[in-house]
């Protein structure tokens, strides 16, 4: 893990400069968060590593245009999410979604049960993430409690990961806090739908 974020300092990315590297970052955290075609980006990675990269000597990239920048992003991309679900409907969303759309039921299920706090803490969980802020309009939540929601979990996210990336040049610990939990993370998502494939496979077979 260590190898693979050090290479991401390599001249070949150093080479786009800040403006190349922000247009980047930033890009990545809408996408993900604001259509559905950012759906498998790994926005928590880049995150991480774009604070790692701010901490370096004579980086490019200034750690308070990093934290401004992703959050506003992240707000904007779950507006956008929100506004497309609340104008377009449902339908659109299905039809939209593609081949993700067998996470819709579950990203529902989690939005009816949790509200305000899915809203939030669908910015830690890759295929909410991208799900959430949509399904969030299609059910007209108050507009004012998603965008109290909004602001929450950009900061919690986009801006938290950004500054521990940046820590976590100088303290070890926290480093090998975030190794840890990026390959939970990783072997998590093989293992779940290995799994997930694996009862559909029973399934099939006793019925």
């Amino acid at each position: 893990m260590s190898d693979w974020l050090a290479h991401l300092a390599d001249p070949p990315l150093e080479e786009l400069g800040a403006l190349g590297l922000y247009v980047l970052v930033f890009g990545i955290v809408f996408a993900e968060t604001g259509t559905l075609i950012g759906f498998w980006l790994p926005g928590s990675s880049v995150l991480f590593t774009a604070g790692l990269l701010s901490a370096r000597d004579g980086s490019p990239l200034s750690l308070p245009v990093l934290v401004v920048g992703v959050t506003l992003a992240a707000i904007l991309g779950d507006t956008v999410g929100y506004w497309s679900g609340r104008r377009l409907g449902r339908p659109w969303l299905l039809r939209r979604a593609g081949k993700a759309a067998h996470h819709l039921p579950k990203a529902e299920a989690f939005y009816a049960k949790y509200g305000w706090f899915a809203v939030v803490a669908c910015r830690f969980i890759p295929w909410l993430r991208a799900f959430t802020p949509i399904i969030a309009g299609t059910a007209a939540m108050p507009y004012a409690k998603f965008a109290s929601a909004n602001v929450v979990g950009a900061l919690c996210w986009g801006a938290l990961l950004v500054l521990a990336g940046h820590a976590a040049d100088s303290l070890p610990w926290i480093r090998t806090l975030a190794y840890s939990i990026a390959g939970v993370a990783i072997l998590a998502s093989i293992i779940a739908p290995l799994a997930s494939w694996i009862r559909r496979r029973r399934a099939r077979a006793r019925s």
